[in-house]
């Protein structure tokens, strides 16, 4: 998997290694972290752009963020796309959490799914949030994902 930063530099390490090396860094800079993961996706021409985002947040001092990009050529429903973006997420979050416990860094996953029923993506809302609450982890959709709403979504457009 191919990482980078949001100025394009890539991550020539793997990305586990990045995160450990990020947590590192700023905890010796004294600053709190809280770690934040999305994916939004947009079809294009029958081919799905996906953007997953492992946001750092440093609290009262802003943050920056991971990016990996991914593309499928697979035909599916909004349903399905929505439910791909929630396991890239928690592929990611999942590799990445003994890291967190290890350094006390809290984390949640973001799902860029509407919870208002008169929006497409919310029929997969329950089953987002059954996954992503069963593998353990602090789950948000819109509005308050702003990790796939906002940081992941403005990769794909």
């Amino acid at each position: 998997m191919n990482w980078q930063k949001f100025n394009g530099e890539t991550l020539h390490v793997p990305i586990l290694q990045a995160v450990e090396e990020t947590i590192v860094r700023e905890h010796n800079l004294g600053n709190k972290l809280k770690i934040y993961i999305g994916t939004d996706s947009q079809v294009k021409r029958r081919v799905v752009e996906f953007a997953t985002v492992i946001v750092f947040l440093r609290e009262n001092r802003g943050g920056f963020m991971f990016i990996h990009k991914d593309r499928k050529t697979h035909t599916m429903s909004i349903k399905e796309r929505m439910l791909i973006e929630v396991q890239h997420s928690i592929e990611i979050a999942y590799q990445v959490c003994p890291l967190l416990d290890q350094y006390q860094v809290d984390l949640e996953v973001h799902a860029d799914i509407n919870t208002n029923p008169n929006f497409q993506s919310n029929a997969a809302l329950k089953e987002a949030m059954g996954y992503i609450m069963g593998m353990g982890f602090m789950f948000k959709a819109k509005p308050e994902s702003f990790a796939s709403t906002n940081c992941a979504n403005k990769l794909v457009q």
